[in-house]
């Protein structure tokens, strides 16, 4: 197997995982403030949602970019064959 596919199919769940994980972290720092929590409550619990946020978008840009080189091997297979072929 291609090792950016491989790379890709690690990394993808995982980013995206991260982002809903971050998403729902910060919803909930979000819904503190709106209910007058402490300020150190929502403020420590909107920081870990967004650096899970962020780090979730992180990883999975690097999945696409191995998506990318991946699909760009693939056409490069197909390109070499079709001039073996022919």
């Amino acid at each position: 197997m291609n090792e950016h596919y491989e790379k890709w199919d690690e990394l993808a769940p995982r980013g995206l995982a991260l982002i809903g994980f971050g998403v729902s972290v910060l919803g909930e720092a979000i819904a503190a403030k709106g209910n007058k929590k402490g300020f150190l409550r929502w403020f420590l619990s909107g920081l870990v949602g967004l650096i899970a946020l962020n780090a979730g978008v992180s990883i999975f840009g690097e999945a696409v970019k191995h998506r990318t080189l991946y699909e760009i091997d693939v056409q490069k297979l197909r390109e070499s064959d079709k001039v073996e072929t022919v």
